[in-house]
This record gives C-alpha cells, structure tokens and sequence, in this order.
C-alpha cells in the first residue's frame, strides 16, 4: 500500500478523485435540497390556492358540514376555539393542522372555549392577530407539514393555513393540504441518479487522471532511467533526453543536462588539474633526488644551490596546489577591512625597477590573499618587463582598482583568456627557470572572483601588458 501511493501518479490521482468526490457530495447535496425547497414551495402554493379557494367560497355562503373540495385533497375549517365547523369527504385521519379532528363537533359561543381542553397547537396563532372585516380573506398564510389519511390511503402533506371573517361567527380557520408524494419522489429519483451516476463519475475522473500523469510523467521517468545509467557507468558525457513540450519537465532536463556538462567540465578540470601537479611535481622531486643522490656518492659534486632553488620551488608549488585545492573547496575570504594602496606598497617594497603610485583605498577581504594576487602580478610582470613595472591603486566609484603595467612585450589578444587557465604559460615563458608552472594568474583570478571582484588584462600604454585588480571598496 505504502509503495502504491508512494508515486506521483497515483497521488495526483488520488487528489484528484477526493477533489472531485468532495465537490461533487457538496453539488448533489446543494442540488437535492434546492430541489426539496422548489418542490415543497410548489407544494405550499398549491395547498395556499386551494385555502383560498374555500375560504373565499366560505366569506360568501358560510361554512358547511361537507366541502366542495377534491376528494383527495385534506381540508378542515376550524373556528377560534379549534372546533371543527367542516371537512373534507374521505378525510379519516390528520395531524399537523389545528384539530386532528375529521368530523364537525357542537359548536360553542364565538369567542368562548371547548370545556376542559385547551390547544397546544400555535400553528395558527398571531402575537398580534390581524383585523380583518366580515367576509375578509387575510393576507398571512402559515404553512406546516403533517400527513392525512383519505379513502385509506396515507401521505404527508403541505398544510396550508388562512384566516377568513365570517359574519356571525367570527374569525373561521382553514387548512388544506398538497400531497408532498411528487416532492418524495423527486429526491429519492434524484439520490438514486447521484448514488449510481457519481461513483461511475469519480472512476472516469480517476481513470483519465492516471493515464494524464502517466504520459506526463513518462518523461521524468525517461530522465530518472538516463540518470540512473548515467551513475552505473560513470560516463558523464551522456546527457538525458529533452522532451519537446516546452513545459517544466523539458526545463528540468535541460537544466539537468546543464548540470551534467558543468560537473564533466569540473571532473575533466580536476584530472588534468591532478595530472598537470603531477607533472611539475616530479621534475623538481626528481632533480633534487638526483642531487642528493650525487652527493651522497661525491659529495665533492654536491650542487648546493640548485638542490636549495628545487626546494624553493618545490615549496612554491605545494604551497601554490594547497591554496588552489582550499579555493576550489570553496572557502570563504575573511572579510578583514584595510588599505589596498598600502598593501601595493608593502608588496612592491626591494623590487627593482617597480615604481608605486598609490592612493588609500579601503577594500574588505582576505589580505593575505589579496596580497598573493598582488605578488603573483608583480612577479609576472618582473619576468616580462624590458626595464620598468608601474603599479597604481586608485578609488573608481564603488571600486578600488590596482594596475600592475610592464613596458614588455604585453600579451597577444588571442591569449588574454588563456593565461589565466591553470597550468598554462606561453610559449616565451615556458621555461621553468624564467617562468613559474603557470598557476600564479590562475590564482590572482579566483581569488579576485571570490573577493567580488574581477581581473582583467589588456595593453598598458608602454605597450607591455596591463593587469587590472577590481574590487569592491568597503563601505
């Protein structure tokens, strides 16, 4: 059970038929008691005309022991004190009306009351009754419900109650019934319809509703099987398929398919990331192994300097990887306030050749890191430089702006994306002695990325290159 209604499909189904279900018990019952009401009221217009009919016959000649009614209708004449004055043929047993009495009984004086006996009945009572002259109909009309039994034959009725003067006799009372057996009938045939026809409905509803979901729902199902082959083979070049409905399913897949090539892009980016370190790893772990190899052998041969300058390097590299492996984890900056034009200064401070113009300019960050970014552009720009490297921090609307210019070669147009991709060096600094291992820019970009900012190159006008650090000034 719990596995049935644990798929999309048959919840949307199951909502759907309760909806239904729910609104169609909310319209049937609203149908059958608009319908009781409409028949009842017919009912009572009827039992009124026929009231009416009487007493209007009554104002004219009086009251008689038997009235010139249908035989099937219950009709009963009553004084002020409840007695009997007159009835209906046939009429053998009623109740709901003022007197459950079938046949005329003594009269007594206007205005007095049968001995003994009071009424219980207030169907026709008036807390402040109407005047009405001799041989005047009221206006009022009070309607009850009750059963009467003609000819032998038992029904409820729609009673029907109308005041009438009479001369001599004072305020006379009568009521007449309309049978409420159409009104019956009507519901129960109506009840009958909803309890047959509403179940047939909700199994159309559910039945349509399963198989709409099913085909909206057969191409996440597509999705969910192409992901699933996906992760068993580890192959993240597939993509799952795209439906042509331009809905939110066919928005899912492309974005799913968006997803897969970003985390191909970042799982093709780490291999050669991995394998590009192992690469510049082992040159220096392999010469300075051989050095120390030698001059355990010959000391004499010992090459101090170079096994000291592949540490360094070696130590750079690592040190390089680590800062590259915490970025990519994505470690947030430090959100420390200082001087962007001191750090220039701090930065530049013994390199020869460098020339600062800085303004104080307040940025929010990691200043060690920040710091790196700075080093990594002056060293790229020493090694490229003929004879000069300008830095110069300035404040630009919300920005503060660091430019590091060499009067070199500057870098092609077709390169400036390039340079910044990891591991990369161009062909005149591919050598390891003049050049780094090609992580320094990639490293200036993200941490300017992370720091909010950007870092661009173009042409300085020495015509060397020109690196501008972008970041936010802290408010």
């Amino acid at each position: 059970m719990r596995r049935l209604f644990g798929s999309v499909r048959s919840r949307a189904t199951l909502g759907a038929t309760l909806v239904v279900a729910v609104a169609l018990v909310a319209a049937g019952t609203a149908v059958l008691l608009s319908l009781r009401s409409n028949l009842i009221g017919q009912a009572g217009t009827e039992a009124e005309r026929t009231a009416r009919a009487v007493a209007s016959e009554i104002a004219l000649t009086g009251p008689r022991d038997r009235l010139s009614v249908d035989d099937d209708e219950p009709v009963q004449v009553v004084d002020e004190n409840k007695n009997l004055l007159a009835a209906s043929e046939d009429l053998e047993r009623i109740n709901g009306t003022g007197t459950d009495a079938v046949r005329p009984q003594p009269q007594t004086t206007p205005g007095g009351s049968r001995s003994g006996e009071d009424s219980d009945d207030d169907t026709d009572d008036d807390s402040s009754p109407e005047a009405l002259e001799p041989g005047e109909i009221s206006e009022h009309t009070t309607f009850t419900n009750g059963t009467a039994t003609i000819d032998g034959e038992t029904d409820d009725y729609r009673f029907a109650a109308v005041h009438v003067e009479v001369e001599g006799r004072g305020r006379l009372t009568v009521y007449a019934g309309a049978q409420l057996s159409a009104e019956q009938s009507a519901v129960r045939a109506a009840l009958t319809v909803m309890l047959i026809g509403f179940p047939l409905l909700l199994g159309v509803v559910a039945g349509v509703t399963w198989l709409v979901t099913r085909r909206a729902l057969r191409p996440v199902e597509g999705i969910r099987g192409e992901m699933a082959a996906i992760t068993a083979s580890e192959d993240l070049a597939r993509r799952v398929p795209v439906p042509d409905t331009h809905d939110e399913v066919a928005r899912l897949a492309l974005t799913t398919n968006e997803t897969l090539a970003a985390l191909e892009t970042s799982v093709e980016r780490q291999r050669r990331f991995v394998a590009d370190a192992s690469h510049e790893l082992r040159s220096p772990i392999a010469s300075l192994r051989t050095q120390l190899e030698v001059g355990a052998a010959h000391p004499e041969l010992l090459d101090l300097d170079g096994a000291v300058e592949d540490t360094v390097r070696l130590q750079g590299l690592a040190a390089d990887l680590l800062l590259l492996a915490r970025l990519d984890a994505g470690e947030r900056p430090d959100r420390t306030r200082f001087d962007l034009g001191a750090l220039a200064r701090e930065q530049a401070e013994g390199r020869a050749g460098v020339t600062v113009t800085a303004d104080a300019v307040p940025v929010a960050g990691s200043r060690g890191q920040v710091g790196r970014v700075l080093t990594n552009l002056l060293d790229n720009a020493g090694r490229h430089a003929r004879t000069a490297v300008t830095v110069t921090v300035r404040g630009e609307g919300e920005w503060a702006v660091a430019a590091v210019a060499d009067d070199g070669d500057g870098v092609a147009e077709a390169d400036r994306e390039r340079i910044f991709e990891r591991f990369v060096r161009l062909d005149e600094a591919r050598s390891r002695d003049d050049g780094g291992a090609g992580l320094g820019l990639a490293i200036a970009r993200d941490v300017a990325v992370r720091h909010g900012g950007t870092l661009t190159v173009g042409r300085a006008p020495t015509g060397g290159a020109l690196f501008e650090l972008r970041l936010p000034q802290a408010g």
